[in-house]
C-alpha cells in the first residue's frame, strides 16, 4: 500500500491516477471513494502490535495428551475426552502430574484438543477396495432393513467384509469379516483367506461364540459371501434372523461401515495380503490386543436424535461410553462374562496394549505381498450337491428337498432378467 501511495502522489494527470485507483478497487473490492481515502491517508504502520494471550494449557499437558491420543489409535476428540478419566490411573504411572496438570487435562474441551493436536495429525486419501459380487438366489427370502434401528437390547448385529487386495482385486487374498453390535458397539473381527461361504460361515460362528451376549439377528449386504445356502442353513439352525441392505446403499449399514474404518482399515491399511501366514498374524491381533483395546478402553458415541434447526440438521449424541460399560450399565448380556471382563480390565494396562498392537502391526505389514498376484484355486470338477429351496419360517428352520429336474428353470431365468432390469444383480 505504501508503494501505491508513492505512485499515486507522483502520478501525472487524472488518467494515470484513475488507472491506479482502478487497480486498488479491483484488488481490494472496495468503493472508489474508499480507495481515494486510503491513498491520501497516512502511511500504514509496518509493525502492528499483535495481541496474544498466554496459553492456558502447558506444553507438558499437551505432550501427555499427544501420547494418549497415539496410544488410543488416534481417537476422535469427543471420544478422547471420554477416554481420559478411564486412562488417568495409567497416565499417573507414566507421568508425575500435579493436581493442576490433571485438572487441565480433564478440563480440556474437544475443540481445544483438535486445535492443539492439529500439528500431529496426518490424513490419508488412498482408497482401494475389493469387488463385491452380489448373490441373487436367496435375496427374496431375506427382508430388507432400511428404517433406523431402535435397539433396546444387545444381540442385533451388522456384518461386513473388508478386502485386503492391494491395488488389484484379482486372485486370492485376505478379507476381514467385521461384526458390530448395534446396541453396545461391541466389535468382533476375524480374518479369512478368500471369502468363500465356508470360511465366512466359520468366521461368523467364531464371532458369535466370542460375544458376551446371545446373538439374535444379523444384517448383511448383498454379497455372495453372505447370500448363500451354507450361511442360510447356519442362521436357521442358530435361530438368527436375517436382514440385508439395499444394493449400493452403504448408509443402510452405517454402523459396521464406521467400524470398518476405525477398527480395520486404520490398522491394517491398504496393502495386499494373500498368504495364510499373514491371515494368522491378523487373527492373532484381532482376537487379543485389538479386541480388548477397542471394547474395553475406547469409548464410542451413539446417535440419540436428529433435530431440524432451520435448513440444518443437528445430530444429538449420548455420552461417550466404552462397549463394556454400556453393557454393564444396561444390566443385559451374559453377566458372568461381563463380570470377568470387568475384572480383566482392571488388570490391563492400555498403554501396554497399544504398544503390543504396534509391534504386531509391524509384523503384519512385513508380510504384505510385493510380488506377482497369486491366482485363486480352481473350483472342484463334478456335480455340486443340490439342497433344494428353503421355506421362510421365522420360528423354526425348514427345508424341502425337491429333485432338480422338477424345478421351474424359467422362473429363475425370469428372476435374472428382472434383477438386470432393476439394477440389483
Amino acid at each position: 500500500m505504501r508503494d501505491l501511495q508513492i505512485k499515486y502522489e507522483k502520478a501525472e494527470g487524472r488518467k494515470e491516477r484513475g488507472r491506479i485507483l482502478g487497480e486498488i478497487v479491483e484488488n481490494l473490492g472496495c468503493h472508489r471513494k474508499h480507495a481515494i481515502r486510503l491513498l491520501n491517508g497516512p502511511a500504514p504502520l509496518l509493525e502492528r502490535p499483535f495481541r496474544q494471550r498466554e496459553p492456558v494449557y502447558g506444553e507438558r499437558v499437551v505432550r501427555v495428551l499427544e501420547t494418549v491420543w497415539e496410544a488410543t489409535q488416534h481417537l476422535w476428540s469427543e471420544r478422547l475426552k471420554a477416554a481420559l478419566p478411564l486412562w488417568l490411573p495409567w497416565i499417573k504411572k507414566r507421568w508425575e502430574l500435579d493436581g493442576e496438570e490433571q485438572r487441565q487435562l480433564l478440563a480440556m474441551s474437544p475443540r481445544t484438543m483438535d486445535r492443539r493436536l492439529a500439528p500431529y495429525k496426518r490424513k490419508t486419501s488412498r482408497r482401494i477396495y475389493g469387488k463385491t459380487k452380489p448373490g441373487r438366489w436367496l435375496r427374496n427370502t431375506i427382508p430388507i432393513q432400511t428404517a433406523s434401528w431402535d435397539i433396546r437390547e444387545p444381540g442385533w448385529t451388522e456384518v461386513d467384509t473388508v478386502s485386503h487386495s492391494g491395488p488389484s482385486a484379482q486372485g486370492l487374498f485376505a478379507y476381514s469379516v467385521n461384526e458390530v453390535d448395534l446396541f453396545s458397539g461391541w466389535d468382533e473381527t476375524v480374518a479369512v483367506l478368500g471369502k468363500n461361504a465356508v470360511a465366512v460361515m466359520g468366521a461368523v460362528d467364531e464371532m458369535r461364540e466370542a460375544l458376551p451376549f446371545r446373538q439374535k439377528g444379523m444384517d448383511s449386504d448383498n454379497g455372495e459371501e453372505f447370500i448363500n445356502w451354507e450361511l442360510d442353513r447356519y442362521c436357521r439352525s442358530m435361530r438368527l434372523k436375517r436382514f440385508r441392505s439395499r444394493p449400493n446403499k452403504k448408509d443402510d449399514q452405517a454402523h459396521v461401515e464406521q467400524k470398518n474404518w476405525t477398527n480395520v482399515r486404520k490398522f491394517i491399511g491398504w496393502d495386499r495380503y494373500d498368504i495364510q501366514e499373514a491371515v494368522d498374524a491378523m487373527n492373532d491381533l484381532y482376537r487379543n490386543e485389538l479386541r480388548l483395546l477397542c471394547n474395553f478402553f475406547l469409548p464410542s458415541v451413539k446417535l440419540r436424535q436428529k433435530v431440524r434447526v432451520g435448513s440444518k440438521l443437528k445430530r444429538v449424541h449420548d455420552d461417550a461410553k466404552t462397549p463394556l460399560d454400556r453393557l454393564l450399565d444396561s444390566g443385559l448380556g451374559d453377566r458372568k462374562k461381563l463380570d470377568e471382563y470387568r475384572r480383566l480390565r482392571k488388570r490391563l494396562d492400555p498403554f501396554e496394549l497399544s504398544k503390543a498392537i504396534d509391534k504386531k502391526l509391524g509384523r503384519i505389514w512385513s508380510l504384505a505381498s510385493k510380488g506377482p498376484i497369486r491366482p485363486a484355486p480352481r473350483p472342484l470338477k463334478g456335480k455340486r450337491e443340490w439342497w433344494g429351496p428353503r421355506l421362510v419360517d421365522d420360528d423354526a428352520p425348514g427345508e424341502i428337498s425337491v429333485p432338480f429336474q422338477d424345478i421351474d428353470i424359467k422362473r429363475f431365468r425370469h428372476q435374472i432378467h428382472w434383477d438386470n432390469f432393476m439394477g440389483t444383480r
